[in-house]
Formats: structure tokens, C-alpha cells, sequence
């Protein structure tokens, strides 16, 4: 776990400037371009990240809470409007799964399991979510010994344009599962992360399959999954 310290990455230096631009099918929209002058990167705490992710991450009604780890914040000046999370990766089998490696062989593999921005921040820049998230990882890398990143989108939400705009490499969609949600008290249903659900109120939900997307930066890891082209669906839609 990586508590605030003294470090920070300022780039008030960079230069801007303001341009229109238009999607495919899309209204032109005028943006002020990676006009990075007003941000610093720097760790925040749990208590700090929260603070954006339980207002403005879309797992906030399904998760129950979230994994702290390697935790770094987006300021403008004294504005965190940014919150990006590394951990460890979410269940061992992983490793055997994407590399081929024993439960125990886990280190220096993560996954970047959080990544929000303030939509009203986002809005004003373009491209601003991969400049963050790619900066995050330059500090990460600085912290400690990284082999590979894995993150997922949930594809009831987004297909990952971030990542393949900041040249992940994509493997394509995680197995069919399900999960079970737990029916509560006020008739809303949660869902059940881990244990037995035997004899608990509750019903099985297809689970939303996830996008799955890897860097990777040691030469020896080998990866098992295989490599897929993204395609951006939200360009498919507006055709």
C-alpha cells in the first residue's frame, strides 16, 4: 500500500492550445488540447480516492467498496479530479490463466483496476483519461518493479477506448459467468462478491463480460490469451 508522499509530478510547463474537432458522425466539439499546465500527479490515500470513485466511478452501485494499492490522484492545483488504482490482480488463477505461472509467481504482475476522472474535467480536455492514466504508469514503473498491467472495461459501460488509444494490446472478452445478487431488505439487490450463498435470498444474474486489455513490459512473460483487434464500438453506433 502506498500512503501520500512527497512526490509530484508537475507539468505546468506544457503548452496549449484550443481545436475542433469531429468524430464521425458526430457534432464538432471544440477542446482545449492536452493543455497539461495546471496539472500535477501525485499518491493519495484510500479516504482521498474514494472521495471521487463513490461519486463518479460506474462500479459504485455494484461493488461493494474497492482495493487500495498503488493510488495516484489528478490535481489542478488543489483540485484532486482524478483517481487511478493499481493492485495486485484480482484472483491468482490469472497468472496460470494470461502467463502460464503458478498462483505464487504473482509479483509485479497488476492490474489498474480503477481509473476516474470528474466528467466536467474530462469534458474540458481532450484525450485527458490517457494522459493521466499513461503518467500513472511512468510513476508506477518509479515505485516499483512492474511486469505487466492488466485492466478490463465492462463492456455494459465502455470497450476500453482509453487503452486502445494508449496502445494496449487487446484479448478480447472474458468467459460467460454469472454472479449472485443478494436481495435486500428495501427490495434492491446487491451483488455477492465472495463466500457461500446457500440458503441466501438472493437470484443468479448473467455477469457483464469485460474487455481485457495488457501491457506488458518484461521480455520473458509470455502471454497465453490471444491477441484480438479492438474495435470501437461507440464509432460502430453513431454510423
Amino acid at each position: 500500500m502506498v500512503k501520500s508522499s512527497s512526490w509530484v509530478l508537475d507539468y505546468r510547463r506544457e503548452r496549449s492550445y484550443t481545436t475542433t474537432i469531429q468524430d464521425r458522425g458526430s457534432t464538432p466539439r471544440r477542446y482545449t488540447f492536452m493543455s497539461k499546465q495546471d496539472y500535477s500527479i501525485r499518491s493519495v490515500t484510500k479516504k482521498e480516492a474514494k472521495s471521487v470513485l463513490e461519486k463518479y466511478h460506474y462500479l459504485t452501485n455494484i461493488s461493494r467498496g474497492f482495493k487500495t494499492g498503488y493510488n495516484y490522484g489528478l490535481f489542478r492545483g488543489e483540485q484532486l479530479c482524478g483517481v487511478t488504482i493499481f493492485t495486485s490482480l484480482p484472483v491468482p488463477e490469472i497468472t496460470k490463466g494470461c502467463f502460464g505461472l503458478g498462483r505464487d509467481q504473482q509479483e509485479g504482475l497488476f492490474e489498474l483496476s480503477r481509473l476516474c476522472l470528474i466528467p466536467e474535467v474530462q469534458k474540458e480536455e481532450h484525450n485527458l483519461a490517457g494522459w493521466f492514466s499513461s503518467r500513472a504508469i511512468k510513476q508506477l514503473q518509479k515505485d516499483t518493479a512492474v511486469r505487466a498491467i492488466l485492466s478490463y472495461a465492462d463492456d455494459d459501460y465502455h470497450s476500453g477506448i482509453v487503452y486502445a488509444a494508449t496502445n494496449w494490446k487487446y484479448y478480447g472478452l472474458t468467459n460467460p459467468k454469472k454472479d449472485f445478487w443478494f436481495k435486500r431488505e428495501d427490495g434492491s439487490f446487491i451483488k455477492h462478491n465472495r463466500g457461500k450463498v446457500k440458503n441466501m435470498e438472493g437470484e443468479w444474474r448473467d455477469r457483464s463480460r469485460k474487455h481485457r486489455f495488457l501491457k506488458v513490459f518484461d521480455s520473458t512473460l509470455k502471454v497465453q490469451w490471444k491477441e484480438e483487434k479492438w474495435i470501437n464500438k461507440t464509432a460502430q453506433e453513431r454510423q
